[in-house]
């Protein structure tokens, strides 16, 4: 049973990505599940946080780190930039005279950190994920810090925690799911972990079905009531991840084309979970559902721009000469 158990999480492991795909679906597809695992979503954020920290390959991040330069450029527009400028626009449009809802929707959507999958949609992509799992670390580590700062500015007494309590929460998940995961690897060992990727990566994925449920409550049933509005914020959700790309794409160009991209797919694709985790799983309506259709870009983008990035990544190629 063991063996059999361990053979199937291995190849859903090998399955990965075509298995994240299939988990919103599958989620929106139970929704008798969804409200009894909507309690459990913090639960789920900090378990698919502790996989994300074992196992995060060390030496890819020791050798991105000797040179800083682009990656302390890219923290600091992925957790300070993209939110401010998110923050500016809503005081020049007026957006925040739809509601404190709305304004909530856009604050998770970009002052929280990437999704640690961002790295393995990378790779899927053909890329190197190496710059996109240092800054996906460096982000998670800044985000107590970043993301309570940029919530006073735009929401103040609307934000559902205080700046305080925000910080605590975002910091006792993040560091308790580290500290778990350093015990597990310590028990562990490196070679058994190395040993057991795709064990690991089945359970990740598995992890990740549950979550999708859990925030799937509610959405089939939005879908089947306000199909047009529901559309309408899932297309939305969709806008901001792709608005999100082009422009670090725009700002990082100096850099190699395949860094530039890894930067902009990363910094499109937030960990909007993180933050309803810390905020106690309990959300406005409105803000519920952004962050539950939020998932299908995450999920869905590698595979719909995958044409696009082979196109961008190959002219940077064909540039690049051994003579230059």
């Amino acid at each position: 049973m063991i063996r059999l158990i361990g053979a199937g999480l291995a190849f859903i492991g090998r399955h990965g990505t075509a298995a994240l795909a299939a988990s919103i679906f599958i989620g929106m597809a139970l929704p008798v599940l969804s409200a009894h695992l909507r309690p459990f979503l913090a639960l789920a954020v900090f378990s698919l946080l502790t996989l994300a920290f074992l196992r995060v390959d060390q030496d890819a991040i020791k050798t991105r780190l000797k040179r800083p330069a682009l990656l302390i450029a890219a923290l600091f527009w992925m957790m300070l930039g993209a939110p401010l400028l998110t923050y500016l626009l809503i005081r020049l449009s007026g957006v925040s005279a739809l509601g404190p809802d709305v304004v909530l929707a856009l604050y998770i959507a970009t002052a929280a950190p990437p999704v640690m999958a961002a790295p393995a949609f990378i790779y899927l992509l053909g890329l190197d994920g190496t710059l996109s799992l240092a800054l996906s670390v460096a982000a998670l580590i800044v985000t107590p810090l970043t993301a309570p700062f940029i919530g006073s500015l735009m929401l103040g007494s609307s934000l559902p925690l205080s700046v305080g309590g925000l910080a605590t929460q975002l910091s006792i998940l993040l560091a308790g799911a580290f500290v778990l995961a350093m015990l597990l690897r310590k028990l562990a060992g490196e070679e058994r972990l190395k040993r057991s990727a795709n064990h690991i990566g089945g359970l990740n994925v598995l992890l990740l079905l549950f979550f999708a449920i859990a925030a799937m409550d509610g959405v089939a049933a939005s879908f089947a009531d306000r199909p047009l509005y529901t559309l309408m914020i899932t297309a939305l959700t969709f806008g901001l991840a792709i608005v999100q790309i082009g422009l670090s794409l725009a700002l990082f160009a100096p850099a190699t084309r395949e860094d530039a991209y890894a930067i902009a797919h990363t910094c499109g694709t937030r960990n909007m979970g993180l933050m309803v985790a810390a905020f106690g799983g309990t959300l406005p309506e409105f803000t519920w559902l952004w962050f539950a259709v939020g998932q299908f870009p995450i999920y869905l983008l590698p595979m719909f721009l995958k044409p696009f990035v082979r196109v961008f990544c190959r002219q940077n190629a064909k540039t690049v000469t051994p003579e230059n």
